[in-house]
């Protein structure tokens, strides 16, 4: 992007009754940022669930002081922006309505690598939290995947020293600008983070890490993911708006479980138990349900596939029609086979065992 595109996006931003999802809209009905601040008021007004109230303040030539302001900042401090239509912006992020037209990154970071978890949970880790993130990277480091979180305290900040001390690239999601570092006790881990993945946040230098920010910031942590692991959590808590912020991406979410007993495991519990989270005890369970191990094991998948496996009636149907259309949601299936939602979601876990599909992320399923 050119430097008045930036500084038009950072306007877009600043105007208090114009969010992303307005923002977006007005993009692509005037063909840039510039565009929309060149264009008439009238104009404007013509688009699809536009008023006046949201225009209001769009020629205040005091956005555009902040705008340029901020934008000197980031020149400043040598920080990356991300235009939420160029190439570099997050792949995942880039499917959610809601997601930032800009993104600002300090670091060292890949975000288009398309293994990507999100990690979160409560502030107040037991030992079987800890012991639990420990093992998880232990046995998906292999699979090189990025770790998301948001550098908070206990889940946090666990589950990233745990990534760095593997060699894994982790991103911290700040609910704050790029000028520092909240909780500053963590200050101590920016250096090596940076090293081998770092720090992103919509917010500008201006913003504090107050309470709104954290979770309008959890949308980022679960857009911008495959999936997200809820490793401990109480009956309410930031990580379960995330995972709430997930489901509704279509994204997979996990959660682990713990005692009934356990405070910190009631928020994971009611998730399995409301089938708003898949159940996890280890890394091999993500792995396997992502079909991130299917490319590398296709050719030794296909040895193994039994010749002649037997298929019912409905089996056959459901197969069939996998095999004819390709990836399809579990709601679809049912409905073009013509089977009750229960039926269909039973048969297909026994014709997974049986080897014949698989499921996806986004809840799809696919012949084998």
């Amino acid at each position: 992007m050119t430097e008045p595109e930036i500084i038009a996006a950072l306007r877009l931003q600043a105007i208090p009754n114009i969010g992303d999802v307005t923002a977006k809209k007005l993009i692509a009905h005037c063909g840039s940022p510039t565009a929309v601040f060149e264009d008439k008021i009238q104009h404007l007004l013509k688009i699809d669930g536009i008023g006046r109230f949201t225009l209001n303040g769009l020629k205040d030539a005091v956005y555009l002081d902040e705008a340029e302001a901020e934008y000197q900042f980031l020149c400043k401090e040598n920080i990356a922006i991300s235009y939420f239509m160029d190439d570099g912006y997050p792949y995942f992020l880039k499917h959610c309505p809601d997601a930032p037209i800009l993104l600002f990154q300090r670091g060292n970071m890949n975000l288009n690598q398309k293994r990507i978890i999100s990690v979160v949970g409560t502030r107040n880790i037991t030992n079987y939290g800890s012991t639990f993130c420990e093992a998880f990277i232990e046995e998906i480091a292999p699979l090189d995947p990025i770790i998301v979180s948001g550098l908070a305290y206990g889940v946090d900040i666990t589950i990233q020293k745990a990534a760095m001390n593997r060699g894994l690239q982790t991103i911290a999601c700040l609910a704050h600008g790029l000028n520092q570092i909240y909780p500053k006790a963590h200050k101590k881990f920016a250096s090596k983070m940076e090293q081998n993945g770092g720090f992103l946040t919509e917010f500008w230098s201006t913003s504090n890490p107050d309470r709104e920010n954290f979770l309008k910031r959890n949308r980022i942590i679960a857009g911008m993911s495959e999936a997200t692991l809820v490793v401990e959590s109480a009956e309410k808590g930031g990580s379960l708006v995330t995972a709430d912020l997930a489901n509704g991406y279509n994204r997979e979410v996990f959660a682990v479980p713990g005692r009934c007993t356990d405070k910190f495991s009631k928020g994971c519990n009611d998730l399995i138990k409301r089938q708003k989270a898949h159940l996890l005890t280890s890394a091999a369970e993500l792995i396997y349900l992502l079909g991130w191990d299917l490319e590398e094991n296709k050719e030794e998948s296909s040895v193994q596939k039994q010749l002649f496996i037997e298929l019912d009636e409905t089996e056959q149907s459901i197969y069939s029609y996998l095999q004819l259309n390709g990836k399809q949601l579990l709601d679809t299936v049912a409905l073009e086979c013509n089977l009750p939602i229960f039926k269909t979601s039973s048969t297909l876990l026994g014709m997974e065992m049986k080897g014949v599909i698989r499921p996806l992320p986004g809840k799809l399923f696919e012949a084998i």
